[in-house]
């Protein structure tokens, strides 16, 4: 609680949750030392999706060869320490609330967003740690994220370009989105990602025309795919590689991995056996997790559990390709923020899952009513039922056989899953 009251305070600190500009983070920085221009090592990670699956690849990978690191992601599932990874540990409570405290002291009566001041708080930490491997994945967007603050970097991992968060551009459409994740790029080495379409990898290409980084693209530079027997094989200039099962489910994080794996040998060298031994010990939370323990287990039946933040088409399309792989009956449980395209998400899951359960996402101000949900569904050709809650959907299910239900739609709503479990 005093973690969360400390939060309530900080957020006070500007009147808006966003405001896309770099002017506050740059005022914040000076009056900490500019610790972002004390950092070594710094990899950027941009994109609509995927984000985080090649952070976590790529910090495995470089554990396994012997590398420090540290580590800034967002959201969080369950608390604002998972933000934080130093020395590749976790930064624990007490140390997070010392941290974000002196930051405020520091900042005085200036403006900064929550973000961007939580940001801030991680470059300065990472000043102690400042000969790892930093690891940070950007906010929204790149281009006024207050993560885009370094004068240059060691590589950038761009993920999955889709559109999402349109509501803040000027250019709504998948250039403006393009544009804004892109545009400023630092020159350097950059991955790209498989993408949805070759049309939106040959516009990412050509609005990284003018960027002067070595540039390797997915398909062209790097590959990896599944053979006929099965095995899992990966290919770029430097040799090819038979791959065992990454510790993360579904054939869409196979490109992430291959990502991060390209990343890994081009520019740091890993050999072989680390890469393997990395992609069998991702820590992800939240992407296709598979709950096998704890309270909602329980009552899951004789039943997998399957939770994953997805909340965008994009996403909707990786989690429906998943179910399609799968020899079980699927059920879904669902639950979204007001701000997403609903439709089109829940559009790829027709034909392909038994039923759907809406419920409302707990502690949510933002979060679209099951009600709400439902009559923007209508006309689809689906099985749709509405529960009061998390738990008394799981247990609704729970009276199949053998069958898989799978909870999607928020972060916000798999954070509140992992937590009643």
């Amino acid at each position: 609680m005093k973690l969360q009251e400390l939060i309530s305070k900080l957020e006070k600190h500007h009147k808006k949750k966003l405001d896309l500009s770099l002017g506050r983070t740059f005022n914040l920085l000076k009056k900490l030392g500019n610790p972002q221009d004390k950092l070594k090592n710094v990899i950027t990670v941009v994109g609509t999706n995927a984000k985080a699956s090649m952070c976590y690849s790529l910090k495995s990978i470089l554990n396994q060869a012997g590398y420090k690191t540290n580590l800034y992601t967002s959201p969080h599932l369950l608390s604002y320490t998972e933000r934080y990874i130093f020395d590749d540990k976790e930064i624990n409570e007490e140390d997070l609330i010392k941290l974000l405290t002196d930051i405020e002291k520091t900042l005085g009566n200036d403006n900064a967003t929550l973000f961007e001041i939580l940001t801030c708080a991680f470059f300065k930490h990472a000043e102690k740690y400042k000969d790892n491997i930093n690891i940070i994945e950007a906010g929204l967007f790149h281009q006024f994220d207050s993560t885009n603050v370094f004068k240059e970097n060691l590589i950038t991992l761009i993920g999955i370009i889709h559109n999402d968060h349109l509501q803040w551009l000027e250019n709504k459409s998948i250039e403006g989105v393009i544009h804004e994740k892109t545009a400023k790029l630092l020159n350097s080495n950059i991955f790209i990602n498989k993408q949805f379409n070759n049309e939106i990898r040959d516009k990412i290409e050509k609005s990284l025309e003018k960027n002067t980084s070595n540039k390797y693209f997915f398909g062209k530079d790097f590959n990896i795919a599944r053979s006929e027997n099965g095995f899992i094989q990966y290919q770029d200039r430097l040799g090819e590689m038979v791959l065992p099962e990454p510790s993360i489910l579904g054939d869409h994080q196979l490109y992430n991995v291959s990502t991060s794996i390209a990343a890994s040998r081009k520019i740091f060298n890993i050999k072989d056996n680390d890469i393997i031994n990395g992609i069998q010990n991702i820590s992800l939370r939240g992407r296709l997790e598979e709950i096998k323990t704890g309270r909602l287990k329980m009552i899951t039946g004789n039943n997998r559990l399957i939770v994953d933040g997805g909340h965008n088409i994009s996403a909707s399309l990786s989690i429906a390709n998943w179910i399609k792989n799968q020899n079980k009956e699927v059920n879904l449980i669902v639950g979204m923020m007001k701000d997403k395209e609903h439709l089109e998400f829940i559009k790829s899951f027709v034909n392909i899952v038994n039923s759907i359960t809406l419920i409302d996402i707990p502690n949510q101000d933002g979060a679209i009513s099951k009600e709400d949900l439902e009559s923007k569904l209508n006309g689809l050709n689906l099985n749709i039922k509405k529960s009061q809650s998390i738990e008394s959907a799981i247990k609704s299910l729970s009276k199949n056989e053998n069958t898989i239900n799978v909870c999607i739609g928020s972060l916000y709503l798999a954070g509140e899953i992992l937590k009643l479990n």
